[in-house]
């Protein structure tokens, strides 16, 4: 049932990129464990051991808190359609900002969504897949427009003021390095 892999195959990557939503879990070494489910079309892979994603202006900034107190992330899929198959990508993952050449050298491999925070970057060192057999079918209707929506309604000045009052803390207090 559960298969380790030292690198996302060809079967994988396809399986990614027919995926609507995927999870992302980080932790400190202190605080609390986040898991975020995220969407939209904000996932790449680059090769057979990197990733990139793009992170969108939200309520929070936990990942980004939890990736400068320790490098480590889990990225999750789960099918809800067809062939049952939940696959984790096990890596190390460092933080593009706007202010960053590592942003500007991934941003063009999304589409401009006006809400674009952060650029993660990850390392993939562990590849598992694991049944999904339990994971139920669920049949994907649309993509939600309410960040967009709202993004563009507060426009950039707006947006970088809701950054600086919500994002630049976790929910422990750690920071962010969103305004360093």
């Amino acid at each position: 049932m559960a298969k380790q892999l030292t690198e996302i195959t060809p079967e994988l990557e396809k399986f990614i990129l027919d995926q609507k939503l995927f999870f992302v879990g980080t932790a400190a070494s202190e605080g609390r464990v986040n898991v975020s489910p995220k969407g939209m079309d904000t996932f790449r892979v680059i090769g057979p051991n990197k990733i990139v994603w793009l992170n969108l202006t939200g309520s929070g900034n936990e990942t980004a808190a939890h990736l400068m107190k320790t490098n480590r992330m889990t990225i999750m899929f789960c099918s809800f359609e067809g062939k049952p198959l939940i696959l984790r990508l096990y890596g190390s993952s460092k933080i593009h900002h706007k202010r960053d050449q590592g942003y500007y050298q991934y941003i063009d491999l999304f589409p401009k969504i006006i809400g674009s925070r952060q650029i993660i970057e990850m390392e993939v060192d562990l590849v598992q897949t694991s049944c999904g057999y339990a994971v139920p079918f669920m049949d994907f209707k649309e993509e939600r427009g309410q960040l967009n929506s709202w993004a563009q309604k507060q426009g950039e000045e707006r947006l970088e003021n809701y950054r600086k009052e919500k994002n630049i803390k976790s929910i422990d207090g750690f920071e962010t390095g969103l305004l360093e």
